[in-house]
């Protein structure tokens, strides 16, 4: 992302003025942006006006159960653990115990370590292991970790799923690059599989959106199990 790009700088002054007309100042979150920063996690985390999106889909959806898969610094958690009632849940899938460790710290300034549990490591033997354990069906499920392996979380989103359970994937648009099937990044060939298997997957009706803004030129899927 080449942000002295004349249309960068345009994205990023809109999505400062739509921040300002529609979240406004919000410190607690800027903390957490801070002090991911200050631990040197890498700058991935969803914008503002994304995270403010997630906050809506729970409610939207009337989530009580999300499941995320990758936690990073747990902005994003933090925007839908928000928007859950008081009796709500979110289970976060993060590999890296330093970004586990950082996102906890989080949690706790924002007052949600109760409400959220992360479960660190590879997030395929999480998932697997939840499994042995009984987990329920989740509402909404955000996917949001390494593309390669997307079609393999899919896969558990979908076991972990019930009719009516809301499916969001980021980052599946990659700069348009997902048009390139001779690309040989595994990033692009994990979400083309990703949108393959949701093509000839009935049990879901799913659409994407392309998105520009401070983060450059990227998606997110939006799927909801029909049964």
């Amino acid at each position: 992302m080449n942000e002295t790009n004349p249309v960068q700088l345009r994205w990023n002054e809109v999505d400062r003025y739509l921040e300002q007309q529609l979240i406004g100042p919000d410190s607690l979150m800027e903390n957490v942006l801070k002090n991911n920063h200050a631990a040197g996690l890498p700058p991935f985390d969803v914008t503002p006006t994304q995270g403010k999106f997630l906050h809506l889909l729970v409610q939207l959806c009337g989530a009580k159960h999300v499941l995320e898969i990758g936690t990073l610094g747990g902005y994003s958690t933090i925007w839908m653990a928000r928007a859950l009632p008081e009796d709500g849940h979110i289970v976060t899938l993060e590999v890296s115990p330093h970004h586990a460790e950082t996102a906890a710290r989080n949690f706790k300034l924002a007052g949600l370590e109760e409400r959220i549990t992360i479960r660190t490591g590879d997030a395929l033997e999480q998932l697997a292991h939840m499994n042995q354990e009984l987990y329920a069906p989740f509402d909404l499920i955000f996917i949001d970790a390494d593309k390669p392996n997307n079609p393999h979380y899919l896969n558990w989103a979908l076991h972990f799923s019930r009719p009516g359970t809301v499916i969001v994937g980021d980052n599946v648009v990659r700069e348009g690059e997902i048009i390139d099937h001779l690309s040989s990044d595994p990033r692009i060939q994990g979400v083309r599989s990703f949108y393959d298997q949701l093509r000839n997957e009935p049990r879901v009706s799913a659409t994407a959106l392309q998105t520009v803004g401070s983060k450059g030129y990227d998606g997110f899927m939006i799927g909801i199990v029909n049964g």
